[in-house]
């Protein structure tokens, strides 16, 4: 009855020749991104597990886990934690095109979210690893017919205004900005690497135009500029972050994602390393960098109850009331207003939880520009000095696979998983007299502290 209401809605709407299309305000003048704090959260809905392209399939089968049910309890949830939430719905090709009754009705319901709440919906191809099994040319072809469809269903010229992708390749960021005239794209998930079907570390945590190069990459300048902005999928826990895969029995994963917290921990100690990792953002981070964003995805399948997200997002708004949480378009068009090229310098601070892989005898720093991202790790205890476990430049030349892979990443001269033997952790001082001049630049205060222990003796 709802959906019939809202249809009516805009088909009065339409034959006034007005426009009726909450989800698609454009924040742009209207928000300011520095001095605000923003969370954004995607739903991914799907038909199987790993759409790896149209007709092929990895994984199972989740028609039983999507009913209308399902996904209307989910935005409850939401709802009941954060009032006047707007999230991003994110179909998958098969779940776009199912005529089974479920799913029928579930885009049902979503175009009626869209009109309820603002709610943006869109397009996700490949199920995350698009790259790893399509040629980009199938992917931009994907792109194009699966947003085509996004329109159809929700109608009145409907256009999302992000796509969620996991990985997306620069060729294909590329097309959506210029060919779709979409320009907000999560198309990293920061860090991963050995873990799902895809790896994708080198990136920066936030926002940023890619490179045409690679999409791990900042854009140096106009000639490899790409004005699609990259966003995260969900913000990690450094600390874990740093690890491979699954080693030592831990998650790298871990942050504010419910697989790694609440399914791995219960609801309490979830809940607390949610909380945990949305305060380096909301707390130090805000302070440090004048804004602060976490980001979250959700796939609606997930086994997981949705009471622990409830409990996360009233305690957010519980702690920073002033959060804006909006639809990832939405934020990416605030950013994207206030950066017009890749001139931000990121910079993070974590103390760990104790939780899982977030060692709670470790800080970790984070420093991020167009030109590098450089880590910083400690031990907490006297005399044990900071050390490089990370240093990745971006002003050198970087190429994507030409083949299907999972190989994405982009590994620096150091890199943080330690896969190799050059990703030993070493002291600042001992870098390249190159790498220390391009630090330097950035940040020479870095310097001046390591002076101070050399002269004092103690590195």
């Amino acid at each position: 009855m709802k959906t019939l209401l809202f249809v009516l809605s805009l088909n009065l709407f339409t034959l006034l020749g007005l426009s009726f299309d909450p989800g698609n305000i454009n924040p742009e003048n209207q928000v300011p991104l520095m001095g605000n704090r923003f969370l954004t959260f995607n739903a991914v809905i799907r038909v199987n597990q790993i759409e790896v392209s149209r007709d092929k399939n990895e994984g199972e089968d989740e028609r039983n886990l999507h009913t209308p049910l399902r996904v209307k309890k989910y935005r409850d949830a939401i709802e009941s934690g954060f009032p006047g939430a707007k999230i991003t719905w994110a179909f998958s090709w098969l779940a776009l095109h199912d005529t089974t009754k479920d799913y029928v009705k579930i885009r049902e319901l979503l175009v009626s979210y869209h009109f309820k709440y603002g709610d943006d919906i869109t397009f996700i191809p490949g199920a995350y690893f698009a790259n790893a099994y399509n040629s980009t040319e199938q992917v931009n072809q994907d792109l194009h017919e699966g947003l085509a469809k996004v329109s159809e269903i929700v109608g009145n010229g409907f256009r999302p205004q992000s796509v969620v992708a996991g990985f997306l390749s620069a060729v294909n960021q590329e097309y959506l900005a210029e060919k779709e005239d979409i320009h907000i794209c999560q198309g990293n998930i920061w860090s991963q690497y050995a873990i799902d079907n895809q790896d994708g570390d080198g990136s920066v945590s936030y926002p940023f135009y890619p490179s045409k190069e690679h999409f791990c990459k900042p854009a140096q300048g106009k000639s490899d500029f790409i004005d699609c902005v990259n966003l995260d999928g969900w913000t990690m826990d450094f600390l874990s972050a740093r690890r491979e895969g699954f080693a030592n029995g831990f998650n790298s994963r871990m942050g504010v994602g419910p697989i790694e917290t609440l399914g791995k921990y219960g609801q309490k100690v979830g809940v607390e390393e949610m909380i945990h990792t949305t305060a380096i953002h909301f707390d130090g981070g805000y302070n440090l960098n004048g804004f602060a964003w976490v980001t979250n995805c959700w796939e609606v399948s997930l086994p997981i109850n949705v009471s622990g997200l409830t409990e996360w997002l009233k305690e957010i708004k519980k702690r920073w009331p002033d959060v804006k949480f909006i639809t990832q378009g939405e934020f990416g068009l605030i950013w994207r207003s206030h950066y017009k090229s890749n001139d931000f310098n990121y910079r993070f601070e974590e103390k760990g939880s104790g939780i899982g892989g977030s060692d709670s005898d470790m800080k970790i720093r984070w420093f991020m520009n167009k030109n590098f991202r450089l880590a910083l790790l400690q031990i907490l205890k006297p005399e044990s000095p900071e050390k490089v476990i990370d240093f990745t430049r971006y002003d050198v030349p970087a190429k994507e696979p030409a083949e299907n892979t999972r190989r994405w990443s982009l590994l620096g001269e150091i890199n943080q998983k330690q896969t190799r033997p050059q990703d030993k952790p070493v002291l600042l001082t001992e870098l390249t007299n190159d790498a220390k001049s391009v630090i330097e630049k950035y940040y020479p205060f870095l310097f001046q502290v390591s002076d101070n222990k050399k002269a004092k003796g103690d590195n």
